[in-house]
């Protein structure tokens, strides 16, 4: 345990600042070290207790918070509209995903913890069975404050582990909802424990005996500290960090709706989504008229409160400093010789208005080729052919997701089959749902979340075997 300091532990570190007006209208005080030792010593006597609860029962709690996500989905729309500027009708469809998530672990949890027999060829009987391991700590991301929380929740609960969950700081009301769902849907106390810790916390969370791992959705940066934190003191560690996801136009047979659709796939969430489609690398013969598309989508925008929904409009970044390092990364790039189409303007004043850009001509000695651009840029790229494409859509230190469009399917699936990438499409921007795996490698980090494979990651794979 790090020393005390009582003087960081008690001044707000969590706090309400609506990204429309940059005004502060709440904070929170961060947790001092005696409580991040008590939500410890609950979380372990809760896991004593909720892994001995059959599979089936745990099943209907998660399916009661599914209920309750539904129940309550304006209410939980509002407050992450206000924390971090997402627009509503999207925060809407974020708990209504939240429905989605914890209602298909819900379902399929007992099936996919269900004992696996293997033949054993040295006789006897061989079980693989899905065991619980113990308390974890989450910590989740302010793009979408309720959704990453819900992939790792989700499928632990139905496993028997017990989650003590570090939110983001930006983002205390939507943890606090988070945990009155899971209180009103009887989720047993210390099973799920919302904790508002700070940086040295985390640290001392992580190497605490009590806990057996650490799910981490945030930044490269952060993502390293973690992971370094969990390798020290041999924890298990999933990581799910940033991305430069490839949009890779082959062909189309309408440049307008494929423009279109780009667009409106890379400005959902206000360009903040790790898995946004932040190079799209467009073939030669329908580059320009692409580019002149994208172009007119992103002109004569203007700035909106994101409570409303007004066409030709834009909200705000989460921040007004993620929009000012925005910025800077298009500076970097127009005075290295890059073209600025539109947009790529930060409103005057508090607030983090930011408006959607078209870059193009972006080479290797610019910030912007090498680096996450975490807001709504549209960056394009002119290829000659599929080579020069798959080269290019590799060429990243990130891969997290990719995307190919071609008339010819095949052609499509092949190019598709080269992505190094944790999640390939084929003639579809995405393909996301409470079923789908979602992770990716590189420096996108490891482990799988959502589908099958999110209750896979925090398990104990033990070995049962009874022999003749």
């Amino acid at each position: 345990m790090s020393t005390s300091n009582t003087a960081t532990s008690t001044r707000p570190g969590y706090r309400v600042q609506n990204p429309a007006t940059g005004e502060v209208l709440e904070e929170f005080p961060t947790a001092t070290d005696t409580e991040v030792q008590e939500a410890l010593t609950k979380s372990q006597a809760a896991y004593l207790a909720w892994q001995e609860v059959p599979i089936t029962e745990r099943a209907k709690v998660v399916s009661r918070i599914a209920e309750l996500f539904a129940e309550r989905a304006d209410e939980l729309a509002a407050i992450i509209t206000e924390e971090m500027g997402k627009p509503l009708p999207e925060s809407k469809g974020e708990a209504a995903f939240c429905t989605d998530i914890f209602a298909y672990f819900a379902t399929e949890g007992p099936a996919l913890a269900a004992d696996r027999e293997i033949n054993n060829i040295g006789g006897g009987r061989a079980v693989i069975q899905t065991r619980p391991v113990g308390p974890l700590l989450g910590i989740m991301p302010w793009n979408y404050p309720y959704y990453q929380v819900a992939r790792f929740a989700a499928p632990n609960l139905m496993l028997g582990n017990t989650i003590i969950l570090k939110h983001a700081n930006n983002c205390p009301r939507s943890a606090l909802a988070i945990q009155k769902i899971m209180d009103d849907a009887g989720v047993p106390e210390g099973v799920y424990i919302n904790l508002f810790a700070n940086h040295a916390q985390i640290a001392d969370i992580i190497a605490d005996p009590r806990v057996q791992g650490v799910s981490l959705t945030g930044s490269e940066r952060a993502g390293a500290i973690v992971g370094s934190l969990a390798g020290q003191n041999l924890k298990k560690a999933v990581l799910e960090l940033g991305g430069s996801d490839p949009y890779v136009l082959l062909d189309s047979e309408d440049v307008k709706a494929a423009a279109e659709m780009a667009w409106a796939v890379r400005t959902e969430n206000t360009g903040q989504a790790c898995n946004s489609n932040k190079r799209m690398i467009v073939m030669e013969d329908i580059y320009d008229e692409f580019v002149a598309e994208l172009t007119s989508l992103a002109t004569g925008l203007e700035p909106r409160d994101p409570a409303t929904d007004v066409e030709r409009t834009y909200t705000p970044m989460s921040s007004r400093a993620g929009a000012e390092e925005l910025v800077e990364q298009l500076q970097d790039a127009v005075d290295k010789g890059a073209t600025l189409h539109v947009g790529g303007t930060l409103q005057d004043g508090p607030g983090a208005y930011f408006a959607p850009a078209v870059l193009t001509g972006v080479t290797e000695e610019m910030r912007a080729y090498r680096e996450e651009l975490f807001g709504p840029v549209a960056m394009v790229f002119k290829v000659s052919s599929d080579e020069e494409a798959l080269r290019l859509a590799n060429d990243s230190i990130y891969g997290l997701g990719g995307a190919v469009f071609a008339k010819d399917e095949e052609r499509a699936r092949k190019f598709a089959e080269r992505l190094e990438v944790g999640m390939a499409f084929v003639n579809s921007p995405e393909g996301e749902s409470a079923s789908m795996p979602f992770g990716g490698v590189k420096r996108s980090g490891f482990g799988r979340e959502l589908g099958p494979l999110g209750m896979d990651e925090f398990v104990n794979k033990r070995l049962f075997y009874i022999g003749e």
